[in-house]
């Protein structure tokens, strides 16, 4: 089998600690190039530009993009154009009207456009979906919280708009939240919290409402300890599903479960890879629906300055 060859574009930190370990254990492609103001990845060609890889490498037909979301639609934009298939990194727009713009580009070029919610291929989602596909939840508690100097040191755009601020982890626990319900749910009430001195959010908290009396509530906080907090605690008849280190550990009323898989973005990739055999897309908004919704809906409040 010939492997596919790939470039990926914007060769940050989530670039270099997974979509390269996880490129370089899959025999099915091969990095072929990069794109990156920094100099890229040694051995491998870079390119400054979306542009001047489109016009030098037309042998490669896939491309991952891992930039800051406000650039990423017009490199996405530009690839599809060029007939090459697209993987975008979390979030997979800065809008919603972003992403549904690309998928009715993609769709119309007849190229793949895989929307990537790594999060949903946390060892322990697959194993919780299918318990509650069975056992109805009646209420779930997330809790989101991590110390956003340890996880974006000298990120400057994720407080800018388009950014997302508190969401850019929080979007992660969505993914899992519409990956795992049986039903969906829709945003009710939002508080986001704004440093005096930025444009995007450091905290929020949101509730919930779906079918048969099910509510969710979610605290999402940039401003905790060393420790991070990803859970989410699902109650039903049957007991308490709780997900937890972003979804990798699996309990039930308090009895570890027995999970497996390869990996975060080992999956984004094998999936990637069967998106291209199957000549299909994968597009989900949902989790950045809620997110926009937070933010049409959010009551506003001034918290301390926050700095560099």
């Amino acid at each position: 089998m010939t492997a596919t060859k790939i470039a990926i574009i914007g060769v940050g930190k989530i670039a270099r600690d997974q979509h390269v370990p996880a490129l370089a254990d899959d025999a099915r492609f091969d990095l072929a190039a990069t794109v990156s103001s920094s100099g890229g990845l040694v051995g491998i060609e870079n390119f400054g530009s979306i542009a001047a890889l489109l016009a030098a490498r037309p042998d490669i037909p896939a491309l991952s993009l891992c930039m800051p979301p406000v650039p990423r639609f017009a490199a996405a934009q530009a690839a599809i154009s060029a007939g090459r298939h697209v993987m975008l990194e979390k979030p997979p727009g800065a809008s919603v009207a972003e992403v549904l713009r690309l998928r009715t580009m993609a769709d119309a070029a007849g190229v793949t456009l895989f929307a990537t919610w790594h999060s949903r291929y946390a060892t322990g989602v697959a194993a919780a979906r299918a318990w509650l596909a069975q056992n109805p939840p009646r209420r779930v508690r997330i809790d989101w919280k991590e110390d956003v100097r340890k996880w974006h040191p000298g990120q400057g755009w994720i407080w800018e708009p388009g950014g997302l601020g508190v969401f850019d982890p929080g979007i992660n626990a969505l993914s899992i939240l519409t990956e795992i319900l049986p039903t969906p749910v829709h945003l009710t009430a939002a508080t986001l919290s704004f440093p005096e001195n930025r444009a995007t959010p450091i905290a929020a908290e949101l509730a919930f409402t779906g079918a048969d009396s099910l509510t969710v509530t979610a605290d999402f906080d940039w401003r905790h300890g060393r420790k991070e907090l990803w859970q989410i605690e699902v109650e039903t008849n049957a007991g308490i599903l709780c997900l937890s280190n972003g979804g990798a550990t699996l309990t039930i009323d308090g009895r570890d479960q027995v999970v497996t898989g390869p990996g975060e973005y080992p999956a984004l990739y094998d999936r990637f890879a069967g998106l291209l055999e199957s000549d299909a897309s994968d597009v989900d908004a949902e989790p950045l629906i809620h997110v926009a919704d937070a933010f049409m809906l959010g009551r506003r409040v001034v918290v301390d300055p926050f700095p560099d």
